[in-house]
């Protein structure tokens, strides 16, 4: 009579070749995955960073049009209650790297226009600083 008893204490592992395999499947998909995830966060900093562009020329726009001037700085935007904190450039992941640009002709003191003062370039090949 031959006994069983070594057969039922094998205990049941992977062996290797499954490890090896299923670690070659997550590698691919993370081939696959990453650069998608990677480019999907970039353009979500543009599409922020748009729009905190727009939303600050707007509230520049609207002290204009209350006090008739321009207003000296951004935090005056937030003082004289148009913003409760100035937004972040998404880019840089800071509100003081926004660059302040005064009226085109001249005559008006304060910041007119605001643009980004990230590096580099869009998606699309434009530098940040022309958005």
């Amino acid at each position: 009579m031959v006994s069983r008893l070594p057969r039922q204490r094998r205990r049941r592992a992977f062996t290797l070749i499954e490890l090896l395999v299923v670690l070659a499947i997550i590698s691919l998909l993370m081939t696959v995955a990453l650069p998608r995830y990677f480019g999907s966060v970039e353009k979500s900093k543009e599409v922020a960073l748009k729009e905190n562009l727009q939303v600050l020329r707007s509230g520049i726009d609207k002290y204009y049009a209350d006090k008739g001037e321009y207003p000296p700085a951004l935090s005056d935007l937030v003082t004289q209650r148009y913003f409760r904190a100035v937004p972040l450039d998404p880019v840089t992941e800071s509100a003081s790297t926004w660059q302040l640009l005064a009226a085109p002709d001249g005559d008006k003191p304060g910041v007119a226009d605001v643009r980004s003062g990230a590096k580099g370039k869009t998606r699309e090949g434009v530098p940040f600083e022309q958005l």
